[in-house]
């Protein structure tokens, strides 16, 4: 799970399995695979960013 900001200054955990594709026109819109569409105020990059770190944290093995 990645959080996110919403439009509204809300912050809201988004599976990031589910994230389908994202758009940033103007505004970054994030549709999951079920066609649930979340308006947000990160960036394309920013979020990106917060699977990848999400990804390793996830996939971090502990010795």
């Amino acid at each position: 799970m990645i959080l996110v900001t919403r439009i509204n200054d809300r912050d809201v955990l988004v599976n990031s399995d589910q994230i389908e594709l994202i758009e940033e026109a103007p505004d970054t819109t994030i549709t999951t695979i079920t066609g649930k569409k979340v308006i947000v105020r990160d960036t394309v990059d920013e979020i990106l960013d917060k699977v990848i770190a999400y990804k390793q944290r996830i996939n971090k093995v502990s010795i």
